[in-house]
């Protein structure tokens, strides 16, 4: 695409607005609309960047080559759709969609039309992750933690929904074989969906992970480990720092051998302006996002798989 992209952010609330400053910093890209219900909102950021304050997405449909969509995760698949059915290029933000009916036909349009749909697993980019996937061989046990203070933002959905997905999407790029089986359990503490929740991930190549989240923690905690053979990876990736302990020489009278560590620590990047260029990237470059809608999909069909199980058992 020679011209410059045009973007416009549909949602700009708390996250919402955070996009909106990178399309606007961003090269070869124009922020031209933001779209928000909320008119003091939209006219509060487009003012901020010299953009079209709209109300209504509907009004930006012949204008735009791409948006980012930042809305409640009930609105998804409607506003989605019906951009993608005029041609338009998507960054929706996680989790894609409500049900997998909803992302696969989401995954059909984009695909039909040739287009771009990216969905906002941020963690991805996460300059931890690649530490991990440089160091990656044949993980044989994963475990997650995921824990965060209680906040009235994101209580219209589970633990699941809300921070454990974006460990499944971490864990099941990492891992790249298929689920076999599911065993999971939480509890409703605070809200009417589930608060505290823990799913152990079994995968066909034997390799295991155990997945915890909660919202109503007295510490915010990002941490992820991992056991492969000869070596012990702990991520933290919340403070982006990587500890490797791996089996060294043998060098003691027993026979034993020793042990290696090592610590990195990575720069704590803008992971959504690394995510917003990837979704620049790929639509000029016609290619694939990181983060894919058939990604998106598969992270929220596991979700939804724990979230069912979990359910029933209340």
């Amino acid at each position: 695409m020679s011209r410059s992209l045009r973007v416009a952010v549909v949602g700009v609330g708390h996250l919402g607005k955070w996009h909106a400053d990178k399309y606007a910093a961003a090269a070869d890209c124009e922020l031209v609309a933001v779209v928000d219900s909320n008119p003091e909102a939209a006219r509060e950021i487009a003012q901020k960047h010299g953009a079209e304050a709209c109300t209504d997405y509907r009004d930006v449909l012949r204008s735009v080559d791409a948006i980012s969509l930042v809305v409640p995760t009930s609105q998804h698949y409607k506003i989605a759709r019906e951009f993608l059915k005029a041609g338009i290029h998507c960054l929706i933000e996680k989790p894609i969609t409500e049900t997998v009916a909803e992302a696969d036909e989401l995954v059909a349009l984009a695909a039909q039309r040739d287009l771009v749909l990216q969905v906002g697993h941020i963690e991805r980019f996460n300059s931890v992750i690649t530490g991990i996937a440089e160091r990656l061989q044949a993980p044989q046990f994963i475990e997650s933690t995921r824990l965060a203070p209680f906040t009235l933002r994101a209580t219209d959905v589970s633990v699941i929904l809300d921070l454990m997905i974006h460990d499944i999407d971490l864990i099941l790029d990492l891992i790249g074989q298929p689920l076999a089986s599911i065993s999971a359990s939480g509890i409703s503490v605070l809200t009417n969906e589930i608060d505290i929740a823990n799913a152990r991930l079994e995968f066909t190549g034997g390799c295991v992970a155990n997945v915890t989240a909660s919202r109503i923690s007295r510490k915010r905690e990002r941490k992820l480990r991992i056991f492969q053979k000869d070596a012990y990876l702990s991520a933290d990736l919340q403070d982006k720092l990587l500890a490797v302990n791996s089996k060294g020489e043998t060098d003691n009278p027993e026979g034993y051998p020793g042990i290696t560590h090592e610590e990195f620590s990575f720069e704590d990047n803008d992971a959504l302006n690394l995510e917003v260029l990837d979704f620049i990237g790929a639509i000029q470059a016609g290619r694939a996002p990181v983060v894919t809608g058939e990604d998106g999909r598969r992270a929220l069909a596991t979700a939804i798989d724990i979230t069912s199980q979990i359910t029933e058992a209340l």
